[in-house]
């Protein structure tokens, strides 16, 4: 069972999972541990250590499901990514045989590979959608509807299943057009902050 109150935590349960924000997860540590001692205690977050449980849990470790959440959206957890650590071998196995209930996709994975996985996916997630927020927002200033984009995003996003994403770019900066960019860079003097990303990732993808 779940709940979302520290009133309502069963004493009886033999693993524990706690499923919060990360700026929250440390100073709720020791409220939701106290009574449990014995109990197995993980975290899902990509980017806190399993340190954290240090000093409150004995037995302790983290079940990271390295996919993005939106309430509105379902997940298919079959093809969800887990990553897996513990402070114990045999609780490293039981977090393996949990995770493979969900996914068949389960790694074991330190907390400072987890850190540089967060990391990248921040690049791989975060930054690409709000690459589509711009997107939008230039589309919208010419009456232009988003969805046109749609099939550009997808075939963009099936290549790197099979190119490396290095061999799938394409685009003004891989081939160092300097009129196109320059022409981009103008037309963009009215938003200054979409002129400097544009600047700054077009340099990016060059360099790389």
């Amino acid at each position: 069972g779940y709940t979302t109150s520290l009133e309502e935590i069963c004493n009886d349960a033999d693993v524990y999972v706690v499923m919060v924000k990360d700026a929250v997860l440390q100073e709720l540590i020791p409220s939701v541990v106290k009574g449990r001692e014995d109990a197995m205690f993980v975290h899902t977050a990509g980017s806190m250590p399993m340190s954290v449980w240090e000093g409150h849990a004995l037995r302790h470790g983290v079940l990271y499901p390295m996919q993005t959440f939106s309430k509105a959206r379902e997940v298919d957890f079959a093809s969800v990514s887990f990553f897996v650590e513990a402070n114990g071998d045999s609780d490293l196995m039981m977090l393996k045989t949990m995770a493979s209930a969900l996914s068949p996709k389960v790694y074991e994975a330190t907390s400072a590979q987890r850190t540089s996985l967060h990391i990248a996916a921040v690049f791989a997630c975060n930054f690409t959608n709000h690459m589509y927020a711009l997107c939008d927002r230039l589309l919208k200033a010419q009456g232009v509807p988003f969805e046109v984009m749609l099939p550009l995003i997808d075939e963009t996003a099936r290549k790197v299943h099979e190119l490396k994403p290095q061999d799938a770019q394409t685009g003004p900066a891989i081939r160092n057009d300097k009129n196109i960019i320059e022409s981009h860079l103008n037309m963009l003097d009215d938003e200054p902050g979409l002129k400097e990303i544009y600047e700054m990732i077009s340099n990016s993808i060059h360099r790389l």
